[in-house]
């Protein structure tokens, strides 16, 4: 890495941050990212990425002026207070599936930096999908993020100066997407226990966009289960505070648990469903 490079770090390149990351160098902005206790598959993603590895969170942040903070949200505290270490004066974009609440906490764990609420909604930035990066936080800041993806295929939207609504949003939208994915394979669970699974399929066909035809998205529920999870308990939590019902949200993420050992693996749709009638706890 140049010294005195300035670049764009990414915490941490999984599937939605390498791909975020690469529009980013396609759009001609130098990206970093720790190489530090991350595995194979992370080496590799961020290898096609074109990323530019450091071996220590102390090296990226130093030659970062902007972080994008893309990990699973129940880590997004630590990650927080491990940049928080060692100093960070830039822009930190906290893009994770948290609550507002959180956010705020986050907030105050990087004093010294400038904390932007940010969600990406929809798929990875790669064969034509467009996401949307959501933002809310200093209009300084927000306006640079927005001018780094001018041209690329993250669109961007600013609701705001302020943190937290970009977070409310994000589980608002997660509370009904991912665990109407997660109803969808348990009321075909319970056709199949009774043999009218084909029944219910004729049924759900009759009406445009039900997630319930879209079987061959089963294993890919199963498969993000370990992300999906965490994101619902968010989304409870969140419901929770507001004083809404939580109970439909956070049993979701409980049945999403049952999967979570079958991270980013390709998993049979019965052995998917054959999983749903074990619980955790009798591994």
């Amino acid at each position: 890495m140049s010294e005195g490079r300035r670049y764009v770090g990414v915490l941490h390149p999984g599937s939605m941050g390498a791909a975020v990351a690469a529009q980013l160098r396609d759009n001609g902005v130098p990206v970093a990212w720790c190489e530090a206790g991350r595995g194979e598959a992370t080496l590799r993603r961020a290898e096609q990425a074109g990323l530019v590895g450091v071996p220590t969170l102390e090296e990226l942040v130093r030659q970062c002026d902007l972080l994008l903070s893309i990990c699973p949200p129940a880590a997004a505290e630590q990650v927080a207070r491990q940049v928080a270490a060692y100093d960070f004066t830039g822009v930190f974009v906290e893009a994770n599936a948290v609550t507002p609440a959180r956010v705020e906490r986050i907030s105050t764990i990087l004093p010294k930096a400038q904390v932007v609420d940010g969600a990406l909604i929809g798929s990875p930035p790669r064969g034509g999908k467009r996401p949307t990066l959501f933002l809310s936080g200093c209009p300084d800041a927000t306006e640079r993020i927005e001018s780094l993806f001018v041209g690329t295929d993250v669109r961007t939207r600013v609701l705001g100066d302020g943190l937290g609504r970009v977070s409310a949003l994000k589980l608002a939208y997660t509370s009904y997407q991912k665990a109407s994915r997660v109803l969808a394979v348990l009321s075909y669970a319970v056709a199949a226990d009774h043999g009218v699974e084909e029944e219910l399929l004729e049924v759900a066909g009759a009406r445009p966009g039900s997630y319930l035809s879209e079987t061959g998205y089963f294993a890919k529920t199963a498969a993000r289960a370990w992300r999906w999870g965490p994101e619902l308990e968010e989304a409870a939590q969140l419901l929770e505070d507001a004083g809404l019902p939580a109970g439909p949200v956070s049993e979701a993420a409980s049945a999403l648990m049952r999967w979570a050992g079958e991270r980013d693996a390709s998993i049979s749709r019965d052995d998917l469903l054959a999983l749903l009638h074990v619980s955790p706890l009798d591994d």
